[in-house]
């Protein structure tokens, strides 16, 4: 059983959780880079799979898997706490009523696609990298981490992109907006490799933790560890 005083996961599923909220608030806005157009989350979005492979390397399936849950809670409270306070009744004093709905007037569609994408994407993802871990037997860290992120986040923009914009985009608008976007995402992965290694190894050192989860329950639908 793992010990219990465990020194950086609740650091680790702060920063997660933050960054999953503080992405769906930036993609509220349209981005350009040259003819790639992409919403403001993407900026930001990327790490959470970095984040959950972190979590699932070194704490196991179990810890990751409640620090998703975690993470949806969070983003569920903060669109519910918008929502209400959208209408509520205006101040007289307040004019930026229309400011606060273009920014943080969620529709239906968005929040189910975000939602729903985020928790199939980082179960698949850590799932995926639980699994090599045990086939490679602990061994080529970089087709871990990079193999989990390629179905995660595959996974992740198709749900989205569907949910979110289905019977909007044209086919071939879909294509290339999951291709462009998946492919992003991945490449943030393999840029940040480097990076990625040395936060493991630093973790997993001060934790003298190293978590293989060949007797787990990989069931989604569970918290408790």
């Amino acid at each position: 059983m793992m010990r219990k005083n465990l020194r950086y996961y609740d650091i680790i599923l702060a920063i997660f959780a933050s960054i999953l909220l503080i992405s769906n608030l930036a993609a509220t806005k349209l981005v350009a880079f040259g003819p790639i157009i992409a919403d403001g989350g993407a900026i930001l979005f990327p790490l959470s799979y970095i984040f959950d492979d972190i979590l699932t390397e070194v704490y196991g399936f179990k810890y990751a898997r409640r620090a998703i849950w975690t993470a949806f809670g969070v983003m569920l409270i903060g669109v519910l706490a918008f929502t209400i306070v959208r209408y509520l009744p205006v101040a007289p004093e307040y004019s930026d009523q229309l400011a606060f709905e273009s920014v943080l007037g969620f529709f239906p569609r968005i929040v189910v696609a975000s939602l729903t994408a985020f928790l199939v994407g980082s179960f698949m993802n850590s799932f995926v990298l639980s699994k090599l871990k045990i086939r490679t037997k602990g061994k080529k860290l970089w087709l871990r981490l990079i193999g989990s992120t390629i179905v995660g986040e595959l996974l992740d923009t198709i749900i989205f992109s569907l949910v979110a914009f289905g019977g909007i985009l044209t086919a071939r608008d879909m294509t290339i907006y999951i291709v462009e976007g998946w492919l992003f995402k991945t490449m943030v992965e393999v840029v940040l490799l480097p990076v990625t290694y040395r936060v493991i190894a630093f973790i997993k050192k001060g934790e003298g933790l190293d978590v293989y989860d060949k007797k787990t329950n990989f069931t989604p639908f569970k918290i408790k560890v």
